[in-house]
């Protein structure tokens, strides 16, 4: 299955993404990874357009920046991509943490490995909503807020899908 694919049905078909809790570990990984991607170029894109317009203002540093401007961009690129790296990561853990709770409360089979593939195609809206709210002012907890409720309320459409318990009588 390609990319493209995953990405659009994570946006418009939610019930879909119980399926992919079947999909191989490496292809989750990937689509992890692009999303990562993603926003790591769009905070970079921010940081240099922010540092263009930012030193212009101060004299003094606009020179230092200028001289070690080739180590600046690269190191910087790096740590955003491993903190942002991070923070999916930890964001999908700790999302499918919470779906085990619904899941069980939904009475829904799954293990914490179908959740967590679940939630990293869950996510994705999230992650968009994330990127758009660096252009809106003072919205970041508004954002925020809704990425969560979106996110869990994505992990319930998709946990629909999951089997039922076996009843033991």
């Amino acid at each position: 299955m390609k990319h493209s694919q995953l990405f659009i049905d994570s946006l418009i078909h939610p019930k879909k993404l119980a399926a992919y809790r079947l999909l191989p570990i490496g292809k989750v990984i990937q689509y992890t990874f692009l999303l990562i991607t993603i926003v790591t170029v769009f905070s970079f894109g921010r940081f240099s357009a922010d540092m263009s317009i930012n030193t212009i203002d101060i004299s003094g540093i606009t020179e230092y920046i200028e001289q070690i401007k080739w180590l600046l961009y690269p190191v910087t690129f790096i740590m955003l991509f491993v903190m942002t790296t991070m923070l999916i990561f930890g964001q999908i853990a700790l999302y499918a943490l919470a779906g085990l709770f619904i899941l069980k409360i939904m009475k829904r089979r799954g293990e914490y490995r179908h959740i967590w593939r679940t939630t990293t195609f869950a996510i994705t809206w999230a992650t968009i909503l994330s990127m758009l709210a660096e252009y809106i002012p003072n919205a970041a907890t508004i954002i925020s807020i809704l990425s969560l409720l979106l996110t869990i309320t994505l992990l319930i459409v998709a946990f629909t899908k999951y089997p039922k318990q076996a009843i033991l009588k």
